[in-house]
């Protein structure tokens, strides 16, 4: 049997994404921008706008050709470096955003010969496995967004209420533009609720606790067709606190949007917004994403996340 677990490595790529539980805002992470030999933290400033091409929004300008380092808040070590391609600003309530298209990409976590092999296994799993849908990501693009993720994203549950339609689905996408007080979505723009949301500008939040994973993920299928009924859910809500959106009961945190400006990114809308109330309900481990090989680094430093 040991032989096996040692072989594994060698023969099977490590999982692309890592689904944790995590204490937010997550601290784990800091992310860096450097340009023309300056430097900021932009670790509550950066959020994927789209996934084709990739690209990353900021409310920080940082020139042409920025470098994004993320390291370890512990040690200070150097996970993985995005090279950034400035590409346009988006004006929005009397401030402006860069958005930064990822050209290159190269993370730290695994040592030399596993890191190219892992990536390698992965890419070929990828191209094996690519769907018969046309919105599907080059592998080298995947290898870049899991770099994004080596700081931990909060999975959140977005609620659209508007006469004729109601919807609620799960995001990653999302964050905060600290500088700007602005609040990014990225939603595919394929989403049956889009539309909606441009017209309506108006969303709730609800911050998932870890534990509810499994329901959060079925709740993916209404990225495609709208929720029948509120009562449908296999949880209780509650009413927004202003704008009265049905919200996850059992949220640690739901918070309202105000969307300001939305235009198409790629394969992406880009929504920006406001964030309208804030209230906190609970302490707790909420649902993230990060990638497979970060958390294989931190169980080799003696400190992973918790899976779930």
């Amino acid at each position: 049997m040991m032989w096996k677990d040692w072989i594994r490595p060698f023969v099977r790529p490590l999982p692309q994404w890592s689904t944790v539980a995590v204490a937010p805002p997550q601290q784990a992470v800091t992310a860096t921008l450097r340009w023309d030999g300056k430097s900021a933290d932009v670790t509550a400033d950066h959020t994927v706008a789209a996934l084709m091409p990739l690209v990353i929004a900021s409310s920080l300008d940082a020139g042409q050709r920025p470098v994004l380092e993320y390291r370890d808040s512990a040690t200070g070590r150097l996970l993985g470096v995005l090279r950034l391609a400035r590409t346009a600003s988006v004006a929005a309530e009397n401030t402006s955003l860069a958005l930064y298209h990822v050209a290159a990409g190269e993370h730290r976590c695994l040592g030399w010969p596993r890191r190219p092999w892992n990536t390698w296994l992965q890419n070929r799993l990828m191209l094996k496995n690519r769907s018969s849908q046309h919105l599907t990501m080059e592998p080298a693009a995947v290898q870049q967004l899991m770099i994004a993720y080596l700081c931990p994203r909060p999975v959140v549950l977005v609620s659209v209420g508007a006469p004729g339609h109601q919807n609620i689905f799960p995001m990653d996408l999302i964050g905060p533009l600290q500088r700007s007080g602005l609040f990014s979505l990225a939603l595919r723009s394929t989403n049956v609720s889009m539309p909606v949301m441009r017209e309506a500008r108006r969303v709730a939040l609800s911050s998932i606790p870890a534990t509810m994973k499994a329901v959060v993920y079925k709740l993916s299928e209404h990225h495609k067709q709208p929720l029948p009924d509120w009562n449908a859910l296999p949880f209780p809500v509650r009413p927004s606190r202003e704008f009265g959106i049905p919200a996850v009961a059992a949220a640690l945190r739901i918070q309202e949007l105000t969307i300001v400006h939305s235009q198409e990114v790629g394969s992406h809308t880009f929504f920006l917004g406001r964030i309208t109330s804030d209230e906190n309900l609970a302490e707790g481990a909420q649902l993230h994403h990060t990638a497979g090989f970060h958390q294989a680094y931190r169980r080799r430093q003696g400190m992973p996340f918790t899976e779930v």
